[in-house]
């Protein structure tokens, strides 16, 4: 019985372990000498921001809890970031690595990717290293997506971020027929994306945020550096692409989105 219970002790903790390594070895940020998927050298990475949390309810720093137990930064990951790149490679023939990746704003490294994508920006705060470090990063030609905060609190909570990056730069209102729209897709009737929730609840909404909201941020030449997806979930999209429960109609829509924003990100 001992013999038993040690091997299955042992079996646990090996499977633990190695569900450990898989999540680290996809949140590996360079290229190591083997030919793992995530050391394949391609034109785009798919990039999505790990950042500090200012909701001390949830804890501070990168392990700063949010949904069930884990960051903020990382809902729907690493499902949605993966359902995307399967999309990205039937649909499109751009040249991407097929696994996911995490960066952060600790060091020059994201310099190397030049897309990021971030979740839950209601509870991002930044050091003013870091602040400097995301102006400069969209100041050279970087693209920075935001998804999945919703209402006016977590608006004017996100606000306090962005304008410790960008404080002088003006949020505005995409129209239908801004170049960002019309990349790969022509999409000018555009609907509120909402999260898996809908499946039970039947409402697009979440908290007081009751209508889409399509923003963006502009550097000095035009070019948008920072597309807000405000009261919306294109993640949850995403993920639950393959639930039958979740409506059709809402992933399609989120992925031509986030394969317009690439391709925008990608040619600007």
């Amino acid at each position: 019985m001992k013999l038993a219970q040690i091997a299955l002790v042992s079996v646990a903790a090996a499977t633990c372990c190695a569900g450990l390594r898989a999540y680290q070895r996809v949140a590996d940020f360079g290229f190591g000498n083997d030919d793992a998927p995530n050391n394949v050298k391609a034109e785009f990475y798919w990039s999505r921001l790990a950042y500090t949390s200012n909701m001390q309810s949830f804890g501070g720093g990168y392990g700063g809890r949010g949904y069930w137990g884990r960051a903020a930064w990382s809902r729907d990951y690493p499902k949605a970031d993966r359902q995307f790149l399967i999309a990205m490679h039937r649909l499109t023939r751009i040249d991407g690595r097929p696994t996911e990746q995490v960066v952060t704003l600790n060091s020059d490294e994201i310099f190397n990717y030049p897309w990021i994508y971030a979740v839950q920006v209601q509870r991002w705060s930044f050091t003013d290293e870091e602040a400097k470090r995301l102006r400069d990063y969209l100041a050279k030609g970087g693209f920075l997506m935001v998804d999945d905060f919703h209402g006016t609190e977590d608006w004017e909570n996100f606000m306090n971020g962005m304008r410790q990056v960008l404080p002088d730069r003006p949020v505005e209102d995409l129209q239908s027929g801004d170049e960002i729209f019309h990349t790969l897709y022509d999409i000018d009737d555009k609907m509120q994306i909402p999260g898996e929730h809908y499946t039970w609840s039947g409402r697009t909404y979440e908290k007081d945020g009751y209508q889409p909201k399509w923003r963006a941020i502009r550097d000095d030449k035009g070019r948008i550096v920072v597309a807000i997806c405000h009261n919306m979930h294109l993640g949850d999209a995403w993920e639950w692409a393959d639930d039958p429960n979740y409506p059709e109609p809402f992933a399609s829509m989120a992925f031509r989105v986030g394969l317009d924003y690439i391709l925008y990100g990608m040619t600007h």
